[in-house]
């Protein structure tokens, strides 16, 4: 039977634990449903994913942007969402530039930030 060094031991099983806890992944909008509620606002109701983990990991909030990255409007989430997956929020009145089409949507983790699933929604006629 071969010995593994006590520090390569130590090393691996910190690589371990540190692999757990980030496990719940980066946050992905699933859907998103757009309302127009006036001239150049919108409400939008929107689905996210993310296996939170409870305080240490969750999703934080999300943002509505244009389609150049200007941010338009953001729902903060002020708590996790462990045993409601995916989940629904929604934020009205975002202000949009008269004569976009569409939008970005992206959520934001405590843990990892910005980077998993985007989505782009289209506005014409809604």
């Amino acid at each position: 039977m071969m010995k593994i060094p006590l520090v390569v031991f130590n090393l691996l099983l910190l690589l371990l634990l540190l692999a757990s806890s980030v496990s719940a992944g980066e946050a992905d909008i699933i859907e998103v449903k757009a309302r127009k509620a006036g001239p150049n606002q919108y409400d939008f109701s929107v689905t996210v994913s993310h296996t939170d983990d409870g305080w240490d990991h969750y999703v934080d909030k999300w943002d509505v942007l244009d389609l150049h990255g200007n941010l338009l409007g953001t729902r903060v989430l002020h708590h996790p969402h462990v045993n409601e997956q995916p989940f629904t929020r929604s934020l009205s009145g975002v202000s949009v530039p008269s004569g976009s089409q569409s939008v970005i949507l992206r959520a934001h983790d405590s843990v990892h930030g910005y980077g998993g699933q985007e989505f782009i929604t289209d506005l014409q006629d809604r």
